[in-house]
């Protein structure tokens, strides 16, 4: 009979002791990404790569703390980068509704947009003050003095021949009027009417022919007009430029060598000529209400929109977008309704991260830009053309929403998506440009392994996260506890897990208790306690199963002996939660030839895997049993009072031994519990969830008292993924509690019978009253009565 030793208390979980092991927070620039060492030089790879195309794929599952990992580390190497260009966007004087896009040098956009501040502010005491100078005025009268001689002397010439002809020429304003003098006095119209008809009809034809004339002399007045316009015009022209010259030199100055602003200045320049005369010429009054109206309108015509300023200081810029919309993406330009109209101008142009992370790195969310319309066309768009274009995606469909076409600003932006494994393969499959355009792949281990040097970066990252969140110091003891649930989480003393998330919410929820008991650091036991606070706030359904198994509403014995009835280890997956509960499973065997029939995948319960771990009892049977005669079998497999779908294999090795069981008629102990799966030739192969599973066959034994008969059974290959609650180990260290790894099933059936189970001579026959001799006797008799049934019909 083989002996199987239970396995001592020391196996069943991984003690971690960072005695020696420098626990400090690293004081290197940029610390590598804690075990993802493929990860980190593909990262690494594909931010050196600048050519185009070199864009990154993340992938991993979430909970792994990609993004701030991606983040922490870009923002390490771009620190040590130049900084990128800032850009404004300004007023096209010549077609407003495409905006220059300006570039400045890092921290030059609020410098810049300062200036044009400053150059408005001395516009304005410039202008009109400039017009009202005693200068201006002399060289404006001089000039209207000149028109005003010409008309003048025009209208002498029409004057003296109407004295000569005794007419009397009045001049009002700029209206020419005439009436006839008799006696050296000017007649009134009643006078006038009292004159005899023919002097009166010769009045009025002496009156045509001085109009005439009038016309004649005055028939270069509106050259001489449009004259005295230019030569004012010219006047104003230049008193602008003699004023607004000192405004403009040192500018030019200053921006000599950035070539769009030095562009941008002169156009300001030249729209002043145009600009000043319309709004800043001298009115009656200015009262404080003008002046902000006119300094409004001057901001609005030459003040830069600052789109992106980055700093010096800063380096690169690293961008992630939580929320990637188009226009969070692109940027948008924003409207106002000005008399139920929708207006807008340069000044309502809004960067998008884009814009942000132009010379940097741009870190999205893969699902989330997928979620989006059109976002992902636009990237690609964006990245393969090298330029971003603020425009409205549902112009394409008819929907036109933009009246400005702002000039296109250079894309030189790494792309970094951060995704799961179905998003990668999706994309590289239904898109085909998907693949040229992020070539380098950083993919991220759902594990850790665990040695001193990745403890160690893992005792310094939780320092750092507990300093970064105001949380309590960690103490050794503490950061010793989380290593040991992270390698729980894993379910390998050689792994711990890469989801770090959860131990940075561990240390949030150890901090509450901690700051309760009023200690200075965060300990062993307040770890511990967020663990337990954790399991219970997660453990109603639990609780309530173990309740209507100690009730008797769900059956489970964990005593006694009994044939055709196991209990096999599940776990239960509800939520983010998962607990280990036992289930009870049965086997009936007939004579007949239906063969091993899964209750469970006849009632469309049992999924793929489980139904593939059914078919295999039948291989076992096969090959163990049924070389000398044909295997004729019926038999019924139930897991009872299951009423959902159940997947896996891992009950596959107590389907069997329940099935050898009720084959036999050999009794199984009750207070064993067992999990494991199988091949084809009776090898116990490792299965997921040991640690939940055994803990919900000890909640049970212990609630009904442990009395050191109970125990359950795990496959060898899961000795190493053992990280067992402490009140397990102690009644294993009391004897209280006991638990088995077996490598295959004569093992299994040794322990839960008390029986031999057998071992086959070359001739392949098993010992008498051997477990195996019995199945073989038994199958034999089952497949002869099968035979004798067969020639029984073709007698008939």
């Amino acid at each position: 009979m083989t002996t199987v030793s239970k396995l001592p208390a020391e196996a069943l979980k991984l003690h971690i002791d960072l005695t020696g092991v420098g626990l400090e927070e690293s004081s290197m620039p940029h610390a590598p990404i804690l075990g993802q060492a493929r990860a980190q030089s593909a990262l690494e790879f594909g931010v050196a790569m600048t050519r185009p195309g070199y864009n990154i794929y993340v992938m991993g599952e979430p909970g792994l703390g990609r993004l701030s990992m991606i983040s922490q580390h870009l923002t390490a190497i771009a620190e040590q980068q130049e900084a990128s260009s800032s850009y404004a966007y300004a007023d096209n004087f010549q077609n407003p509704r495409e905006p220059v896009a300006i570039e400045l040098p890092p921290e030059y956009g609020a410098v810049f947009s300062a200036d044009i501040e400053q150059l408005i502010d001395n516009l304005l005491a410039t202008f009109p003050a400039a017009f009202e100078s005693p200068t201006y005025q002399q060289k404006k009268t001089t000039i209207e003095r000149q028109f005003n001689q010409y008309y003048n002397n025009a209208i002498d010439l029409v004057d003296q021949k109407a004295l000569s002809l005794s007419i009397a020429l009045f001049r009002e304003s700029e209206q020419i009027s005439f009436a006839p003098i008799r006696d050296g006095k000017t007649l009134d119209d009643d006078q006038f009417t009292q004159l005899p008809q023919a002097e009166r009809d010769l009045f009025h034809k002496q009156v045509e022919e001085l109009e005439e004339y009038l016309s004649d002399v005055l028939l270069e007045l509106p050259q001489w007009r449009r004259a005295l316009v230019e030569k004012i015009k010219q006047l104003d022209n230049d008193t602008i430029s003699q004023a607004i010259e000192p405004l403009f030199a040192e500018l030019n100055d200053k921006y000599l060598n950035i070539d769009d602003v030095i562009t941008y200045l002169a156009e300001i320049d030249k729209n002043l000529r145009s600009s000043i005369p319309e709004y800043l010429m001298p009115g009656r009054t200015i009262d404080p209400r003008e002046f902000a109206n006119r300094r409004q309108v001057l901001t609005e015509l030459y003040a830069p929109n600052i789109l992106v300023d980055n700093k010096l200081e800063h380096g690169a810029p690293v961008i992630h977008e939580p929320h990637p919309t188009y226009q969070n993406l692109f940027g948008r330009i924003e409207y106002v309704s000005e008399q139920g109209t929708l207006v807008t101008n340069y000044r309502r142009i809004c960067a998008g991260s884009l814009h942000r992370a132009n010379g940097g790195y741009l870190v999205l969310d893969a699902e989330k830009m997928l979620t989006y319309p059109f976002v992902w066309e636009g990237l690609k768009r964006a990245l393969q053309a090298g330029k971003i274009e603020i425009e409205s995606p549902y112009s394409e469909i008819g929907i036109n929403t933009i009246t400005l076409k702002p000039e296109v600003i250079p894309l030189n932006v790494k792309v970094i998506l951060v995704g799961s494994r179905d998003i990668y393969y999706l994309l590289g499959e239904l898109d085909s440009e998907f693949n040229e355009m992020f070539r380098i792949l950083a993919d991220f281990d759902s594990y850790i392994a665990r040695d001193a040097g990745s403890m160690r970066q893992f005792a310094q990252l939780m320092n750092r996260h507990a300093k970064d969140s105001g949380a309590k110091p960690l103490t050794r003891t503490a950061i010793e506890a989380l290593i040991e649930h992270s390698c729980r989480l894993t379910e390998n003393q050689h792994h711990f897990s890469a989801r770090l998330t959860e131990s940075l919410d561990i240390i949030g929820e150890a901090n509450l208790f901690s700051a309760k008991s009023n200690l200075a650091r965060i300990d062993r036991p307040q770890i511990e306690q967020a663990l337990a606070a954790r399991e219970y706030r997660n453990g109603r359904i639990a609780e309530i199963m173990l309740e209507e198994m100690l009730d008797g509403t769900i059956l489970i014995d964990t005593e006694g002996e009994a044939i055709g009835k196991i209990n096999g280890l599940t776990v239960l997956e509800i939520g983010g939660s998962s607990f280990g509960a036992p289930a009870r499973i049965t086997t009936t065997v007939y004579p007949g030839s239906r063969g091993i029939v899964d209750i469970e995948g006849e009632a469309e319960l049992g999924l793929a895997i489980h139904s593939k771990g059914v078919m295999i009892l039948t291989g076992y049977l096969g090959h163990t049993y049924a070389q000398q005669f044909p295997l004729a079998i019926s038999a019924s497999i139930a897991i009872e009072q299951s009423y959902g779908e159940i997947d896996g294999d891992s009950a596959s090795l107590a389907e069997l031994c329940c099935l050898i069981s009720a084959l036999t008629r050999t009794p199984i102990k009750q207070s064993f519990a067992l999990t494991g799966s199988i091949n084809q030739y009776g090898e116990v192969q490792a299965i997921g969830g040991v640690n939940e599973k055994i803990e919900g066959y000890f909640r049970l034994c212990k609630a009904r008292g442990l009395d050191g008969h109970h125990a359950a059974i795990i496959p060898a290959a899961n000795q190493r993924n053992l990280m067992l609650k402490q009140d397990v180990i102690d009644a294993v260290a009391k004897g209280l509690f006991s638990i088995y790894a077996v490598s295959n099933v004569d093992q299994t059936l040794e322990l839960l019978t008390g029986q031999l189970a057998g071992t086959a001579d070359p001739d392949g026959n098993y010992p008498e009253n051997s477990i195996n001799f019995k199945a073989i006797s038994r199958l034999k008799e089952i497949s002869d009565m099968a035979n004798v049934d067969e020639e029984k019909v073709e007698g008939a």
